[in-house]
């Protein structure tokens, strides 16, 4: 075999050495709920807890499917469900996220996302979420990570439209170098994942809520998803079923790294390293 070929071989076998390391979910990170860095960060066995509301608008498709637009806030409180409620040893504050999906479905069977964003606010002011401040206080302070849903997830609905009571609703998200903030999330080796693909995944249980707060109404359905029935301007609110409807969860929020193992970076150099003594060679 000449040097070439075996130096394909090499550079080969680093990738499949990087794919295979690659952890689908993190289960040993760090996050800084101040951006302070890694060595003032908080260790997370494996996930943020998330609880919040969403108000989705269906639009019938055909007799049996239909599309939907989800507006929802979130409040990111602790870490696998430890009890230690942010900000713990931290300076106020409190970390939040705002959602903005869309999709399609099927009566009675499933719904699935095919787009959307998902922004996180680390917010230096305490309490301010739940509030009137922005979108009911889920979209101040600093801007720390930003995600796009990917197409996927989503969960099971009734006959019309609505998610099974308590059902289980997942939504895969990833964001590419540079659309995390610095400082605020790690690996279990110390790399500040702001400088790397990451992939998220949420998983809610979520049930209908059947009498929505006027400040949740005003805030989300109003406010932030632009909706102009009753209840924003004029009337009293209502969920419609198949047309309009609050939603309650909470769940977690887990991440996956692209960051390659030692192993496999050290591997690759070396393929590097051959490329170049080849490339030496060919000019003697």
């Amino acid at each position: 075999m000449t040097f070439l070929k075996k130096l394909g071989c090499a550079a080969a076998l680093a990738v499949s050495v990087s794919a295979a390391q690659a952890a689908p979910i993190l289960n040993d990170w760090v996050f800084n709920p101040n951006g302070g860095g890694y060595h003032k960060g908080q260790d997370i066995g494996e996930y943020l807890d998330i609880n919040g509301s969403g108000f989705i608008q269906l639009k019938a498709t055909s007799a049996t499917s239909f599309t939907f637009t989800e507006h929802a806030v979130f409040n990111l409180s602790q870490a696998d469900s430890n009890g230690k409620l942010f900000p713990l040893n931290y300076t106020g504050g409190n970390i939040s996220a705002v959602l903005v999906a869309y999709g399609t479905g099927t009566y009675g069977k499933d719904f699935t996302f095919t787009g959307g964003t998902i922004r996180m606010y680390q917010n230096p002011v305490t309490g301010q979420y739940g509030s009137t401040a922005g979108y009911y206080g889920a979209n101040l302070g600093n801007l720390i990570a930003s995600f796009d849903v990917l197409m996927g997830g989503g969960g099971n609905v009734d006959a019309k439209g609505s998610p099974l009571s308590n059902g289980q609703v997942s939504v895969f998200a990833s964001a590419q170098p540079g659309m995390l903030a610095a400082g605020y999330f790690f690996d279990r080796r110390g790399n500040d994942l702001s400088r790397f693909a990451v992939d998220a995944f949420a998983f809610t249980n979520a049930s209908t809520t059947s009498r929505p707060g006027s400040r949740l109404v005003s805030e989300v359905a109003c406010g932030l998803a632009g909706f102009k029935g009753p209840g924003c301007g004029k009337g009293s609110y209502k969920n419609v079923a198949g047309d309009h409807f609050f939603i309650g969860g909470n769940g977690q929020f887990k991440i996956a790294s692209e960051v390659p193992e030692p192993g496999s970076v050290a591997l690759f150099g070396v393929a590097l390293l051959g490329v170049a003594a080849v490339r030496r060679r060919r000019v003697r």
